[in-house]
């Protein structure tokens, strides 16, 4: 199983980044994905989620309105469209498929 995380990078204040997250090593219908983040020093934190079928999601209420979890079942790819970024955004953002699977992480820096 791998997961590989692409999109971090640095973006202002009210601005956008769109987290892609590719799986390959299993049925990518059959799992339910998510994403997480890291603060150094801190604990990860679970931010959005979406089942196996993509039907229902979740959010952290602090990204509820801003971030949008979805998946691609053609592509094998989970996506994190994050908008109106906020500078506490910044953190290393992870994909988790259940199993225990991490991919390597992000970096999303949030700043002017």
């Amino acid at each position: 199983v791998q997961l590989v995380e692409s999109g971090g990078g640095l973006a202002q204040p009210g601005g956008s980044l769109r987290l892609s997250c590719e799986a390959s090593g299993f049925i990518f219908n059959s799992v339910a994905l998510s994403w997480y983040r890291q603060v150094s020093g801190k604990e990860r934190e679970w931010v959005a989620g979406t089942d196996n079928a993509g039907g229902s999601k979740a959010y952290k209420d602090s990204v509820k309105g801003r971030f949008t979890i979805s998946r691609d079942r053609a592509k094998n790819t989970v996506y994190l469209q994050m908008n109106s970024l906020k500078p506490e955004g910044t953190a290393v953002y992870y994909c988790y498929a259940t199993g225990g699977y991490w991919g390597q992480g992000t970096q999303v820096t949030v700043s002017s």
